[in-house]
């Protein structure tokens, strides 16, 4: 049995090292990064599940970031980093984690998610491949995937997706 709940400061040493365990080292160095420096991340879409021992065994985090075409801007969630503890993987839990994260962040009023994955992978929580929205290199274009919260809300949307610079409340 495990527990769902919000990520708070005490957590942070431990998710970090949840990361740390399940992403190759550098993982600092990617493009995602980038646009999470000095930005907080979305509080009430920042989720861990602890296991009956009380260990983190799953987390997910979200971070608003903006896509800018010419001179319009249109905000949009970042989903990640995601994981699941090595000895949990095939449980289901960052499915559990997904799918939980994406009710309540259009519950919050947010319109659009995007991560950088597999759509193979993926598109089975309904992420898309996006075309026309960019991420900065070396991230392989293929790689960026759009869910939308709100029907249509990735219809036109194109361009370079930068660093938010206000939380979205």
């Amino acid at each position: 049995m495990y527990h769902l709940s919000i990520e708070t400061r005490d957590d942070w040493w431990e998710v970090e090292a949840l990361y740390d365990t399940c992403f190759a080292p550098g993982r600092e160095l990617l493009s995602s990064y980038r646009l999470r420096d000095g930005i907080d991340k979305i509080h009430d879409l920042s989720m861990i599940l602890r296991d009956d021992k009380n260990v983190i065994s799953a987390a997910i985090r979200y971070w608003p970031v903006s896509i800018i075409e010419k001179s319009k801007s249109v905000e949009a969630l970042l989903l990640g980093p995601i994981a699941t503890h090595p000895t949990r993987q095939g449980e289901g839990l960052g499915g559990q984690l997904i799918f939980e994260s994406l009710n309540r962040a259009k519950l919050l009023g947010w319109e659009r998610v995007l991560l950088v994955g597999d759509v193979e992978y993926y598109s089975r929580f309904g992420f898309s491949r996006l075309e026309g929205v960019i991420m900065a290199s070396p991230t392989n274009p293929s790689r960026v995937l759009g869910y939308e919260l709100v029907d249509e809300a990735w219809r036109d949307i194109k361009g370079q997706i930068v660093k938010y610079q206000q939380a979205h409340s």
